[in-house]
């Protein structure tokens, strides 16, 4: 009678869970597809491309202006003295070094720049995730690109809508 009692109990509480878990809507969404739509992205995009062909074209140009002090300073190598020679090959891999870090001055301003940019882009994705989650009754929406299997709900197109994107 005990164990018939214990597997009663068992019962109901598995019944209990698993009416729970039914009763739990979860959906899914490609955040990445969502934000590469918006045409905020695509003015991002199109402004981070700009910034860096700007930062390209600029370095470029050091870049030959220092290739042609380099050619020079390697034709007159034999026609200066060893001093002059040095000096001239420490401001050459001065020149090399001040390039460098041009570039990275440039790539770490371009990064901090998107960063800027995309933060109110991903702050409107996600409160119009919520909104939509909240008015169907989802209770989890999952990245879709985490899951293995996605026979459940996409929200991409509500929150697409949502956002007025075609």
């Amino acid at each position: 009678m005990k164990q018939f009692r214990t597997l009663l109990l068992i019962a109901i509480i598995t019944l209990g869970f698993n009416s729970i878990q039914a009763q739990t809507k979860i959906g899914h969404i490609s955040t990445d597809l969502l934000i590469s739509l918006m045409p905020e992205t695509k003015a991002l995009n199109t402004e981070l491309e700009k910034l860096s062909k700007t930062y390209e074209s600029e370095l470029k140009a050091e870049e030959a202006k220092l290739q042609a002090k380099l050619k020079k300073y390697e034709a007159e190598v034999n026609s200066q003295t060893d001093e002059v020679n040095q000096q001239r090959q420490a401001e050459v891999q001065q020149d090399q070094q001040n390039l460098y870090q041009a570039s990275q001055v440039a790539r770490e301003d371009i990064t901090k720049k998107r960063d800027e940019k995309l933060k109110p882009i991903l702050e409107r994705a996600k409160k119009a995730i919520d909104e939509i989650a909240t008015a169907q009754g989802y209770v989890y929406v999952l990245e879709a690109s985490t899951l293995i299997v996605a026979n459940g709900t996409d929200l991409l197109p509500a929150v697409k809508a949502k956002l007025g994107i075609q």
